[in-house]
């Protein structure tokens, strides 16, 4: 990866001698007790121009603030009281502005929380006792309005709903208000003690999907973290009707009624998310009745034929999302259990269901996939050997009851579920697979001239094909039969499946070069008609989705992966798919792009054991010539060209058990592919790439998150952060690259993460201040030890933005730490990028804590030796750093002056002053020259002397 500076902050020095900003500071203290608010703003305005220091700054800032506060201009004091409280939120002044101009612009709550803390800093003070009063009145009283306000608007909208002569406009538009009153708590609350929930229930029944949906919103406002309120609706709506609605045909009342439900899980098992104060709802009941009651109807949902499809995948994504362990560290798995004893067969149900059958409840194209991520779920939240041994003799004892019943319809079914159970756990699924007779089942009904019979045979029979015990039976037996169905078959839906399993055998050997299962050019082949499917718009989507299936094992073979990303056209529609309304394409499509972009691991091995390999005649894995670099970042480019990012985007938004922490990988593994080249960063972040980054570091896997992370890190090195990341999202950012500084992470990741913390926390002191909260400032202490350079002078870089805030600044202000000492020794390294960084820092925190500056010469005895090499450095920037360092130094105390002067810093600074350009550099040397003549030490140069005399 390439190496990009980051941004990291150094003092400037203000050199005016006509206006000081000290000078025009007490100038404006003069005129504002004069009571002449125009003159002081005018001062302290340019004194702000002039100044550059944080902690001078602020008191500008908070005098400025006190001015446009006589002068009525509250939205100007506000954010003038603010950028004080940026640099010193210990400002007691700035911080009772702030609440002042809060106040009189009617941010009450606000202006509350100010006047409080102002009030826990000076307890004894009774102005700010006095302000804390007033304020809680006029909350109370303005509360009091808003509920006066919102109580007489929700009964407008019931008057409205409820009136039968009402135009059925004008009620569908109070639905619509009752929602927006909802959202807010006291409108919520208002709905619901007017007996609202009634009138929502007789709106559920409503002949009006935009009615349905309406009542369905406004229920989510009332449930959404109020777990009291949810209890009450539970009971009073019941489950029955709820599960009703979401089982209705409608597909976007089913999606409203599944968020609903998702809901009012959240409410009852995490409780209530912001403070309620009614005393009515200070003890709260146990909600695990009314849970329970929610997941019996969920699973009873499975099997009924009156559900609907859209409804049943619903039930089964609430199951997947409510029911098994958020993590492993929680020990009771009771919920998954008790779904496991009551629903498993329920479920297998819906996973054995043929749709072309007449018998069974109704499907989607997404049903089978999400029964299987339930069920694997299900299995994977088993905590010991009897309870997994259970859940595989129930679907044993299932697969058996319809394999050995007489009739070929219940024998398709326990092949269906047993391809279910592959998909899903297939440890389970392998079990059920290994039963007498079943194999030899699969392959007979391959045969079938029915072809939805040969379909779930085939289907079977691809999905054991991955399976290694199975593998090598199927390649024996089952490659001629599959060979001869894609040739002979008449229906192109099972062509297309036959070829799939041929995909899958001839791709074995994973990237492996000299694997090859087929003959030379057989897999092109298969590629080829895999294409002519994909873009083949007459078939079926199920079909389409089946040529991405062989695709994703096929695009294993290197010259398979050239030929995909020069055709745009099948690159479009597989795209196309992967945004449609067909969930289970989601996991090809990611598998073949991480496979086109080469984004999976690959352990590349020793040299010397390859040699000892080849030598013991043991197999060596080869790499295809066309996965070099060079052919890898031509096919990334071709991706992005034919709109792979749009593709990602979408696919990452989807809300469906079909998108699994496995696919949302991929996903991740791809984008960081796609950001590896700087150039390419703003094509990803302008098309939403960043924005869609940020789900993934959260709900992946592992290895998932930690490679969205990277992306993200890699994005805000080399992208504006504030653009990259707009607004509230830029403050998501920092928690990922906080993740990848861990010994876990490689010297890579731990320092793009450091260089992008880095610009962060340049940004802003509320970006800081999350970094802080974050715990990074130890992590990114511990890296400035590190041996690679390049980790260690990044890791200094950080640290020289974060010592704005106080809060650093104070780590090295504590005594008995060697802090100080690093930077100083840091600060003389051979490594520039190092020293300036180190040089940078010190230059920050002698100038913001001058106590600092005294205890300089006790960190090293060549303290003096590695500033004077600062000055005399061929790097200005470095040059810039000691002289800031010099000044500060002589500014704090007189002794040190005196140190500095008797030794060659005096000459060198003196060469430095008399530069004929005006640079910041001769400005500041020209200051330390001017201070030691203001303290004595040195005397001022006679017109046309020779130089300064001591």
């Amino acid at each position: 990866s390439s190496v990009y500076p980051p941004t990291f902050i150094v003092p400037t020095i203000c050199t005016s001698l006509i206006q000081n900003p000290g000078a025009l500071k007490e100038e404006g203290n003069t005129l504002f007790n004069a009571g002449d608010m125009q003159g002081a703003l005018c001062f302290y305005t340019k004194a702000l121009k002039l100044s550059h220091s944080q902690a001078e700054s602020a008191v500008l800032h908070r005098n400025r603030s006190a001015c446009y506060l006589k002068l009525e201009d509250y939205t100007k004091a506000e954010a003038d009281a603010s950028k004080a409280l940026d640099a010193d939120p210990g400002d007691v002044k700035a911080r009772f502005r702030r609440a002042q101009a809060l106040q009189k612009l009617g941010r009450l709550n606000e202006a509350f929380l100010d006047a409080q803390r102002c009030a826990q800093m000076e307890p004894t003070n009774n102005t700010f006792k006095e302000m804390l009063r007033l304020l809680g009145a006029q909350s109370q009283k303005k509360v009091t309005i808003q509920m006066s306000s919102t109580d007489a608007r929700v009964q407008q909208m019931f008057s409205l709903l409820l009136d039968p002569s009402a135009q059925p406009s004008d009620r569908q538009k109070a639905a619509q208000n009752l929602v927006v009153l909802s959202r807010e708590e006291a409108g919520a609350e208002q709905i619901f003690r007017n007996d609202g929930v009634k009138l929502i229930q007789s709106l559920l029944g409503s002949n009006q999907e935009e009615v349905v949906l309406s009542a369905l919103r406004t229920l989510v406002g009332l449930c959404t973290g109020h777990q009291s309120r949810t209890m009450a609706i539970v009971n009073e709506l019941g489950m029955e009707q709820l599960c009703g609605v979401m089982g209705s045909g409608a597909s976007a009342v089913s999606l409203a009624a599944c968020h609903l439900l998702q809901v009012m899980f959240e409410a009852l098992t995490e409780g209530m998310n912001r403070e309620i104060r009614g005393k009515d709802e200070a003890i709260l009941p146990e909600p695990s009745r009314e849970l329970r009651s929610m997941l019996r109807h969920l699973v009873e949902m499975m099997p009924a034929s009156s559900v609907s499809g859209p409804g049943r995948d619903s039930a089964i994504n609430l199951l997947v999302k409510q029911v098994p362990r958020k993590s492993q560290r929680n020990p009771d798995n009771s919920l998954t259990l008790w779904v496991i004893d009551q629903g498993l067969k329920k479920i297998l149900e819906v996973a054995g269901t043929v749709p072309e059958m007449s018998e069974g409840p109704p499907l989607t194209d997404n049903s089978h996939m999400s029964c299987s991520v339930l069920l694997s779920k299900l299995y994977d939240d088993l905590k010991s050997d009897a309870e997994r041994e259970n859940f595989n003799k129930l679907c044993e004892e299932y697969v058996q009851h319809h394999f050995g019943r007489p009739g070929l319809e219940s024998k398709l079914r326990a092949i269906q579920t047993v391809s279910v159970l592959l998909q899903g756990p297939s440890d389970v699924g392998n079990r059920t697979l290994e039963m007498s007779g079943m194999m030899d089942a699969v392959i007979s009904l391959c045969a079938s001239e029915v072809v939805c019979h040969q379909q779930v045979a085939v289907e079977a029979l691809i999905h054991a094909a991955g399976k290694a015990k199975r593998a090598s039976f199927i390649t024996a037996n089952g490659v001629a039969l599959l060979k001869d169905l894609y040739k002979k078959s008449e229906n192109d839906q099972i062509r297309v499946r036959a070829l799939v399993g041929l995909c899958k055998l001839g791709s074995a050997g994973g990237t492996d070069f000299s694997m090859k299962q087929f003959a030379e050019g057989s897999t092109l082949k298969l590629a080829k008609q895999c294409r002519k499917w994909l873009c083949n718009e007459s078939l079926p989507p199920t079909s389409r989705r089946w040529a991405i299936e062989g695709l994703a094992y096929l695009t294993f073979d290197a010259d398979v992966k050239e030929d995909l990303v020069e055709d745009r056209n099948a690159l479009q529609a597989m795209f196309q798919l992967a945004k449609s309304e067909d969930k289970t394409v989601l996991f090809a499509v990611g598998s073949t792009l991480v496979n086109c972009t080469n984004s999976y691991d690959v352990d590349k091995p020793d040299p010397q054991m390859v040699e000892l390999a080849k030598y013991a005649k043991q197999h060596v894995p080869e790499e295809h010539p066309k996965d070099a670099h060079s052919f890898v970042e031509k096919r990334l480019m071709k991706l992005l060209e034919a709109g792979v990012v749009s593709a990602l985007v979408c696919m990452g938004k989807q809300e469906s058990p079909a998108l699994t922490e496995t696919c949302r990988e991929c996903i991740a593994r791809v984008f960081l592919a796609l950001v590896e080249r700087q150039e390419d960063r703003g094509t990803v972040v302008a098309q939403g790439g960043g924005k869609a980054l940020l789900p993934l570091v959260s709900e992946s896997t592992d290895v998932g998150k930690t490679k969205a992370a990277q992306a993200l890190a890699k994005i805000t090195i080399t992208s504006n952060p504030e653009i990259a990341f707009p607004g509230e999202r830029i403050y998501e950012v920092v928690r990922p690259l906080v993740s990848l500084l861990t010994l876990d992470c490689t010297l890579l990741q731990n320092f793009e993460s450091l260089m992008a913390l880095t610009n962060l926390a340049g940004i802003s002191e509320r970006l800081r201040q999350k970094i802080i909260k974050e715990k990074a400032v130890p992590k990114v202490e511990g890296y400035m030890f590190e041996e690679h350079e390049l980790v260690r002078a990044a890791a200094t870089e950080c640290m020289c933005n974060l010592v704005l805030s106080t809060e650093v600044q104070q780590l090295y202000v504590a005594t008995g730490n060697d802090r100080l000492k690093l930077l100083v020794l840091y600060s003389g390294e051979e490594d520039e990028r190092l020293r300036k960084a180190a040089a940078g820092t010190l230059a920050m925190l002698t100038a913001e804590q001058p106590e600092l500056c005294a205890r300089i010469p006790g960190t090293t005895s060549h303290w003096l030796e590695i500033l004077q090499a600062l000055l005399l450095s061929d790097s200005l920037e470095l040059r810039h750093r000691g002289v800031v360092v010099m000044l500060n130094l002589m500014q704090a105390e007189k002794s040190l002056a005196e140190t500095l002067m008797e030794s060659e810093a005096l000459e060198i600074l003196s060469v430095l002053a008399k530069s004929t350009e005006q640079s910041p550099i001769s400005r500041a040397a020209q200051h330390c020259l001017d201070k030691a003549i203001e303290y004595g030490i040195i005397k001022k140069p006679e017109e046309g002397g020779e130089g300064n005399e001591p």
